[in-house]
């Protein structure tokens, strides 16, 4: 008989090694690699014998009528929004944010507000005692609601303990690294751990219908910690984003198996809670009381849901020989450093012996590529100390060429801008609706700049 191997599983990404390293090969972090005593790895030794064992599976069409799933709308709006309408029976979400971030205050008052329509509600901490989630609940002006509250860290307690009556409609556990599974040796919080940690949790929701939703902590970098297997093995995987010097939050659909993704939720923190902000323009825009140099408010886009937030630049000048300094809030630093390059090749303007500082008034942060030409425009009004118009939008994608591309949704994102008062719209020339404003299209980055100037 063979003898097993051991096995060395990072504790940061999940990757297996067969002898330890000081560094993941993988990741790059050092001394993570655990020796995992859970499993062990043998030789593949036979191929399968199809004459025994197995059994036979039904294939279905594409074109098979299935019912859809049913969901349970928690009532509150923006967390409905990016999960696509609410729990669905017998799913798994995971979702994961910043210690303090507000991960707990939204999944109690989701489900203060399920329970109170009736529905049996189950939480589970892992982290708090119950009387802690109870002193929570009454500041947030929850004390009522009939919420069924556990501290447990145990999955064969939970489990035993659910599965005595009627399985719970929601079931939340904060959070899924304080879970152990006495199946898996380790301490909790282990990639081994959290896996079947999980698996336990999940084949217990499919089974019963319950809707499982997972807290889990994030790394120094924002990804959620433990197995990556972890994301794949969930329906839904939503993150809570956020500064904690500013009041406004972000739930943002990552995977949903229900619905589309890269849809968002904002949320204020308030001292009763997390409150909805049905406008998330009026949080990102600031008073425009009077023109300045180097802003331009832009239209962005997250899932189908326009937001419209100010981009501010700011260029010094240096003495002769000192080095220019790049400071980037909000954006990408990389981005930032191909519009100037463009600008610079493309549109005949110098950077080099600026300072150049670009920020997303708010704390919120742009993924949107649109934002190459709102970015542009601050750039050149700041250099220029030229005031953009106070009634301007500006989108579009700059190319390496100098092109100004078109994005997609452009109408959409001018009649959000129509509605908050603006009239006119900055654009790539190949924009066809303007959605109630003034269109100004432009086919390059030169033209842009020509019209910025009043060349």
């Amino acid at each position: 008989m063979a003898k097993p191997k051991k096995r060395y599983v990072c504790q940061a990404c999940g990757s297996v090694s067969s002898q330890w390293a000081g560094q993941c090969a993988d990741c790059g972090d050092w001394n993570t690699l655990v020796e995992d005593a859970g499993g062990v790895v043998t030789p593949f030794q036979a191929k399968h014998n199809l004459q025994s064992g197995g059994r036979a599976i039904q294939l279905v069409g594409l074109d098979t009528d299935i019912a859809l799933p049913e969901r349970m709308a928690t009532g509150i709006a923006e967390l409905d929004r990016a999960l696509g309408g609410g729990f669905v029976e017998g799913s798994a979400t995971l979702i994961g944010g910043d210690p303090g971030i507000g991960k707990s205050t939204l999944l109690l008052q989701a489900a203060a507000k399920l329970a109170s329509r009736g529905l049996s509600v189950a939480y589970v901490s892992g982290e708090e005692a119950a009387d802690q989630v109870r002193l929570r609940a009454r500041r947030l002006g929850l004390g009522n609601a009939p919420v069924q509250l556990a501290a447990a860290t145990s999955v064969r307690d939970i489990l035993t303990t659910l599965g005595e009556g009627a399985a719970p409609a929601l079931l939340v556990i904060d959070s899924i690294q304080t879970m152990h599974s006495d199946l898996i040796e380790g301490a909790p919080g282990t990639v081994s751990q959290v896996r079947a940690s999980a698996g336990e949790l999940i084949r217990f929701a499919k089974e019963r219908g319950t809707a499982l939703v997972l807290v889990g902590h994030v790394t120094k970098d924002g990804s959620i910690a433990g197995p990556r297997v972890l994301e794949h093995m969930v329906d839904t995987v939503l993150a809570f984003e956020g500064e904690r010097s500013h009041q406004y939050r972000i739930l943002r659909a990552v995977k949903n198996r229900f619905g589309g993704t890269d849809e968002i939720g904002v949320f204020a923190m308030a001292s009763e809670g997390l409150s909805e902000v049905g406008n998330p323009s009026s949080l990102f825009l600031t008073h425009r009381d009077e023109n300045v140099s180097g802003t331009i408010v832009f239209p962005a886009l997250e899932g189908t849901r326009p937001v419209l937030v100010e981009v501010q630049a700011l260029t010094v000048r240096l003495a002769s020989g000192a080095t220019p300094r790049r400071a980037v809030v909000g954006w990408d630093s990389g981005r930032l450093a191909m519009i100037l390059a463009v600008l610079e090749a493309r549109c005949g303007l110098s950077f080099s012996a600026c300072e150049v500082y670009l920020n997303i008034s708010g704390g919120y942060r742009v993924q949107d590529p649109a934002a190459d030409l709102a970015v542009a425009a601050a750039l050149v009004s700041a250099l220029a100390e030229r005031p953009m118009p106070a009634d301007a939008v500006a989108f579009g994608e700059v190319a390496l060429s100098g092109e100004v591309r078109p994005v997609a949704h452009g109408a959409l994102r001018c009649r959000e801008a129509a509605k908050l008062g603006f009239g006119r719209a900055l654009a790539p020339a190949a924009q066809a609706e303007a959605g109630g404003l003034t269109l100004a299209g432009f086919k390059s980055l030169g033209a842009f700049v020509d019209h910025l100037l009043g060349r």
